[in-house]
């Protein structure tokens, strides 16, 4: 039974290593645009999920299920694929996503809170937060506005995500 197991398993991790080849091919060629996520699950099914630092637009989805649809054997191996854009909901996950939403608000949640702020500076260890927020003044009654700014480290944040705001 074990050995009926291998075969599957090292066509899996052959199909694998070759679908990213050919995303790495491609995005080599469109260096605006880097990976985010990439699966394959177990029928198969190809799931790319691209970002780039002015977007991603339909027709880098295209030109990279292309680069890779054209250059597998449905014969060897047969499956499905789907390559979309990071949508605004997504969760941040690299750095290269953190850059390029500067000037931003984000919603981060870290292991002790919730901060939704705007994203003023990033660098490879960590994210700079700034934002106002109405507290009770030191002295006297009423509220007064305070400035607050916080460096959070990647390895303090649970998620981030990019928050839309409508004026």
């Amino acid at each position: 039974m074990r050995e009926a197991l291998l075969p599957s398993f090292y066509t899996t991790m052959a199909f694998r290593e070759k679908v990213s080849d050919l995303i790495a091919e491609v995005l080599q060629e469109k260096p605006s645009l880097f990976l985010v996520d990439f699966t394959i699950t177990e029928a198969f099914k190809v799931i790319v999920t691209l970002d780039g630092d002015n977007g991603v637009n339909l027709q880098d989805c295209i030109d990279v299920s292309r680069a890779i649809e054209n250059n597998l054997d449905r014969e060897e191996q047969d499956f499905s694929l789907e390559v979309a854009s990071a949508g605004v909901s997504t969760p941040l996950k690299m750095v290269r996503q953190y850059r390029k939403n500067i000037g931003r608000t984000l919603k981060v949640k870290t292991t002790t809170e919730t901060v939704e702020a705007k994203l003023e500076g990033v660098n490879d260890e960590g994210i700079t937060l700034h934002w106002s927020a109405r507290e009770p003044k030191k002295v006297g009654k009423g509220k007064e506005t305070v400035e607050h700014k916080r460096e959070i480290p990647y390895s303090d944040i649970k998620e981030a995500i990019v928050t839309i705001i409508f004026n």
